[in-house]
Formats: structure tokens, C-alpha cells, sequence
């Protein structure tokens, strides 16, 4: 069974590296999920989110997570640096 705040860390978090970099889990190709498949998931969290994307979209339900995605208004700034003149 899938946890919920997995499912929202599915919706929203982006992938940190390689040539889906900043694309959010759930709008990773099918096929690019299933080529960690043979070559392996990363280790820790990042990797269980993976398959559990995968899960998601071999059976079809991404349809479910879309609405679980922040707008861009909501998202927080990550390294947004301010400064005051």
C-alpha cells in the first residue's frame, strides 16, 4: 500500500540528476523507469519512489497523482537568494 505523503512526494519531487533532471517523478517516461529496472534504482528514498512511480504508471493510475501536484505559486524557493540595496 502506498503512503500518502509518498504518493504527494511522487507528484512533486524532481529528479536530481541525469537527463530528466527537474522533472517531477511522475512525469518520468515509463520507459526511462523501467531502464533502472534492469541497471538498478539509486539506494535510499529516491530509489523507492522510483518504483513506486513505476508501479503507478504500469497500472495506469498517474491520472490519481496529477492532482496531488503543487502549482508553481506554491512551490517553496530552494536556493533563492535575496538582496537589499
Amino acid at each position: 500500500m502506498f503512503d500518502q505523503q509518498d504518493l504527494i512526494k511522487i507528484a512533486n519531487y524532481e529528479m536530481p540528476f541525469g537527463r530528466y533532471k527537474n522533472t517531477p517523478l511522475i512525469q518520468l517516461p515509463e520507459e526511462y523507469l523501467l531502464w533502472f529496472v534492469d541497471r538498478g534504482f539509486p539506494t535510499g528514498k529516491l530509489g523507492e519512489l522510483m518504483q513506486m512511480t513505476l508501479e503507478i504508471k504500469i497500472n495506469g493510475l498517474e491520472n490519481l497523482i496529477y492532482p496531488l501536484q503543487e502549482s508553481p505559486k506554491q512551490k517553496q524557493p530552494t536556493d533563492t537568494k535575496f538582496t537589499f540595496e
